[in-house]
């Protein structure tokens, strides 16, 4: 196991108890943050991706699907 894809998996467990700890203080954005700290960390373990690279990769996809939930209403 390289050392990308254990940052991964080391970043979706710090993601969980961010979103855990953001139910608990009952703040969505630390919800949010948790949630995309997961994804981040999804996509380092996946792919053996650097940090910087899956922070790229979320960056473009949120940037492209921008709007999304307003289409779909």
């Amino acid at each position: 196991m390289n050392q990308d894809r254990f940052a991964g998996i080391w970043k979706q467990f710090r993601g969980k108890v961010k979103g855990l700890w953001g139910e608990l203080i009952n703040n969505p954005l630390v919800v949010t943050a948790g949630t995309r700290d997961q994804l981040a960390g999804r996509i380092q373990e996946r792919y053996g991706a650097s940090k910087e690279q899956a922070a790229h990769q979320l960056k473009d996809f949120f940037d492209r699907n921008r709007n999304w939930d307003l289409l779909n209403r």
